[in-house]
């Protein structure tokens, strides 16, 4: 199983870097772990860029999408493993993503309402897969 995360931007704090890479260095009991980053620019050209790095089945992380909980995320992933190879989980830039990756995604899900600085929204999609693989091999980690 490889986990690709797209997202727009770059961390630019050492403590994200961190956080995220402790995730990531977890996530290798599981997965194999791909992060690609996209240059900021307009929704239309991050959306673009996104869409050359696509694979697999596509997950977009939009504030409107159909609100998640972990244990429901876990059953995502375990039921996507069954049939691909790669999910990709896609975070758009800061002023959302354009219009033209509507067709290129299977899914868009939400981890809420409230607004995250997009650093640490990586470290908490991160975090939130761990938890998933967690669930589904019934493991302590989630409570």
């Amino acid at each position: 199983m490889t986990i690709r995360i797209i997202a727009v931007g770059t961390l630019k704090e050492s403590f994200y870097e961190s956080a995220v890479a402790e995730y990531v260095k977890r996530l290798g009991k599981y997965a194999k772990v791909e992060i690609i980053q996209i240059k900021e620019s307009t929704p239309e050209r991050e959306a673009t860029d996104i869409a050359t790095k696509i694979k697999g089945y596509t997950i977009l992380l939009d504030i409107n999408g159909v609100p998640t909980t972990s244990p429901a995320l876990a059953k995502l992933i375990q039921d996507t493993m069954m049939t691909k190879s790669t999910i990709t989980f896609l975070i758009g830039g800061s002023n959302g993503v354009g219009s033209n990756l509507d067709n290129l995604v299977e899914n868009k899900i939400s981890f809420g309402a409230i607004t995250l600085p997009h650093q640490l929204f990586r470290v908490v999609l991160v975090e939130q897969i761990y938890r998933a693989f967690t669930i589904i091999g019934n493991e302590k980690y989630h409570k």
